[in-house]
């Protein structure tokens, strides 16, 4: 874990290397049972999900630095990339959300059995959510860009990101948002190269005035 971080760029300890190895194995017992996730085999899950997760934060840590900010994973399914992204920045608030009961009490008991304090887990559909304002919002294989942008709008700080993971670039997506929410303005877009992984992966980086 440690060398596929570094392969990103992402610098953590073995403490945290050895808490995304548990959250990875702790996501393949509850597969077997609840079918999380299509991909169910450790290594798998730890290139697949978790190096995948972790992608962004090089990206991010040139926006936010070390300071403590206000993250939100909207559909957070699994727990991706919501709790990679709590066990490798403690001084982040992490918030997951998913709709799917079974998928909202998998990522309570990771929370339990990882001892992840600066972690909170809703059970709600995203627009159902009263929460104070996030720095960032970010999704994973959620929606279209446009959807993901208009559920979670009501959530965004002033001055906060959208971070959309995305697997191709998403050029139809792209032109959509910019028909119907014009006043959505896309920042940047980062080609993102994971370790282990041979596909493409997009962060799509958004912001709004």
């Amino acid at each position: 874990m440690l060398a596929g971080a570094a392969g990103l760029g992402v610098e953590m300890s073995g403490a945290q290397a050895d808490q995304l190895v548990r959250f990875a194995a702790l996501l393949v017992r509850w597969n077997a049972v609840h079918n999380l996730t299509a991909i169910s085999s450790l290594a798998s899950i730890l290139s697949h999900h978790l190096l995948d997760s972790l992608a962004i934060l090089p990206r991010m840590s040139s926006i936010f630095g070390e300071k403590k900010c206000r993250v939100l994973d909207v559909g957070s399914g699994g727990g991706l990339p919501g709790i990679p992204l709590a066990i490798s920045c403690p001084q982040w608030q992490v918030t997951v959300v998913d709709k799917v009961e079974k998928k909202a009490a998998f990522l309570t008991q990771a929370k339990l059995e990882l001892g992840l304090s600066n972690l909170d887990c809703l059970h709600a559909r995203v627009e159902d959510v009263d929460a104070p304002p996030f720095d960032l919002i970010v999704s994973r294989a959620f929606s279209s860009l446009e959807d993901f942008v208009r559920v979670s709008a009501h959530l965004l700080a002033p001055g906060g990101w959208w971070g959309a993971m995305k697997g191709v670039y998403p050029s139809a997506e792209l032109a959509e948002l910019a028909r119907a929410m014009p006043d959505v303005r896309v920042v940047d877009v980062v080609k993102l190269d994971v370790p282990r992984l041979n596909a493409e992966r997009h962060l799509i980086l958004l912001q709004r005035p």
